[in-house]
């Protein structure tokens, strides 16, 4: 995606940046006084230190936990067509085999904690917690998740031009992410590098593979495979629908946490540093000459009284391009439900 920088922000190495990007930042004012949804959830300190507090405790929980390597199963078909596409046309040597493995590695350390099981296409990252994605008015629940889907498309990387929708959607997400992985490996292969640094440098923009893991996870699907899991679909128990946004219709995308398949260790009280959102619906908005990325909280899901939108230009990071705007909802025409 030209023009842009690719993947999930390393940011443990680049504190520097981050620290004086944080000198034209304010502190936390209202999210310290928003409810969080557990223990391990605290108020958010100034950006450099809550960039540095959010990588490490991605590397953390990077483990990948023991068992069979399991995968949604239309996930699994739409990771190894992009694959087998990939390494068709790739500039060095490599695999439709080898390709699936290298593309499906960064997932399990990016999404997954504790116990192994099937990875969710819907899974919210869980550990920013920067002033920027809060509701400025502090009302819980309310929260913009910057990195979304199997491979954390981050709004301040790989994700900047695309929505959650999209980021959610394993067949879309696929086809962007498996060659940008592909491309990269043999770039450095051909430079020189060996496989595994190569395989390290196609891996380097997402955190979690910083301290080796996503290489073990490599191994694991190449040497044992990887079984199709048919109880996780594509959007991970998303809901495709339709809407009428501002005057006009777009697909949508609904994304309730209580609904998401496989994994959900991530949707429960407490169990990262980010509060739990309300359900949302989430599209992409090309009308007004641009295209920004739409999030919009119905009064009747979150319980505030009056629907909440939440708008990100593309090219933006959501910590600090957010725009929230009360009273502007839309209509769920698959469901008829909200301001229709």
């Amino acid at each position: 995606m030209p023009g842009h920088t690719p993947g999930r922000l390393r940011r443990l190495t680049s504190v520097l940046a981050a620290t004086a990007l944080a000198l034209t930042l304010p502190q936390a004012t209202h999210a310290a006084d928003a409810p969080a949804d557990g223990p391990t959830a605290p108020a958010p300190a100034d950006r450099a230190t809550e960039d540095r507090l959010a990588a490490e405790a991605e590397l953390e929980h990077a483990a990948v936990p023991p068992g069979p390597l399991t995968f949604g199963a239309e996930a699994l078909s739409a990771v190894e067509g992009a694959a087998a596409d990939a390494a068709g046309g790739a500039s060095c040597g490599i695999s439709a085999k080898e390709a699936t493995a290298m593309s499906l590695a960064p997932v399990w350390p990016e999404v997954l904690t504790g116990t192994m099981d099937t990875p969710s296409p819907m899974t919210l990252s869980r550990f920013d917690n920067q002033e920027g994605l809060y509701d400025p008015a502090g009302r819980d629940g309310l929260f913009f998740n910057p990195g979304v889907g199997l491979w954390q498309m981050d709004s301040a990387g790989l994700g900047t031009g695309n929505t959650a929708g999209e980021a959610i959607d394993s067949a879309w997400v696929s086809d962007l992410v498996v060659p940008y992985i592909v491309d990269k490996y043999c770039g450095a292969l051909n430079g020189g590098s060996s496989a595994p640094d190569a395989r390290a440098s196609a891996w380097s923009d997402w955190n979690a593979c910083a301290g080796g893991e996503c290489d073990t996870a490599y191994w694991r699907a190449f040497n044992d495979g990887v079984t199709a899991d048919e109880n996780v679909g594509r959007y991970g128990g998303a809901q495709p629908r339709t809407c009428e946004y501002r005057g006009g219709t777009y697909d949508c995308l609904f994304v309730d946490i209580a609904n998401a398949q496989g994994a959900d260790w991530w949707a429960a009280p407490g169990a990262g540093r980010s509060p739990l959102p309300h359900p949302f619906y989430v599209l992409r908005d090309d009308s007004g000459g641009s295209t920004e990325e739409v999030r919009v909280f119905l009064g009747e899901d979150s319980g505030h009284g009056t629907d909440v939108t939440a708008t990100r230009p593309f090219g933006g990071d959501a910590r600090d391009s957010l725009t929230w705007t009360d009273g502007r909802g839309l209509c769920d025409t698959t469901e008829g439900r909200g301001a229709c």
